[in-house]
């Protein structure tokens, strides 16, 4: 199954421009780029523990390897490698014990898509951090990436906060409760707001 755009965002995009100069202008630089959910939800928590705490293009090197190491990609054909195979991806040995936990909890039905639909942001997040190495970062992301739900706000990435406070700080610091009061304003499209702020800092969209 091929990533698909949410069917919200036009809807959201043209909220946005109305209410806000900055995203106006963000929106209009960057026609045609939109969120592609992943279809498959162990390969993007997959890859966000993957991408922790590396370069995005460090991240999508080791990701190509240990594709090419586990194939395919999935939960009980991850359990059946080796750490010592799966470290020459380039993975830490934090990062292999993360992501057999994560293959685990689907492969024993601890993590069941089935019930994602009727449960909130607050909740999956609670779920997903049940796994060694899932915080709530990486846990947004994936509500972003495969979920595609409307109105989440990262306020932990980095890259989120640079592009924030260079587009509405003169570049200045700003404080976790200025960046949750400032985002208030692009409710409910905050995802929208992210993928847009991300794209002024890297036009190249980013896979998870």
């Amino acid at each position: 199954m091929s990533p698909a755009s949410p069917s919200y965002w036009s809807t959201a995009c043209q909220s946005l421009a109305r209410s806000d100069a900055v995203m106006a202008d963000l929106i209009e630089r960057y026609p045609g780029f939109e969120l592609k959910a992943n279809p498959d939800p162990f390969v993007t928590l997959a890859r966000a523990i993957v991408g922790q705490q590396i370069s995005t293009r460090a991240a999508d090197t080791v990701w190509q390897r240990l594709s090419q190491v586990v194939e395919p990609f999935a939960p009980a054909i991850l359990l059946q490698q080796a750490d010592s195979l799966l470290r020459t991806a380039g993975l830490s040995g934090r990062k292999v014990m993360y992501l057999q936990d994560l293959a685990r909890h689907f492969d024993d039905g601890r993590i069941d898509p089935r019930h994602w639909e009727q449960q909130s942001d607050a909740e999956l997040i609670a779920e997903l951090s049940a796994v060694h190495g899932i915080g709530r970062w990486t846990a947004e992301m994936f509500l972003i990436f495969h979920l595609a739900r409307p109105d989440v706000f990262p306020v932990d990435d980095l890259g989120l906060v640079r592009a924030i406070e260079l587009h509405y700080h003169s570049g200045q610091k700003l404080a976790r409760q200025d960046l949750l009061r400032l985002a208030q304003n692009w409710t409910p499209w905050r995802t929208v707001a992210t993928w847009y702020l991300w794209r002024s800092l890297d036009p190249t969209p980013i896979q998870y």
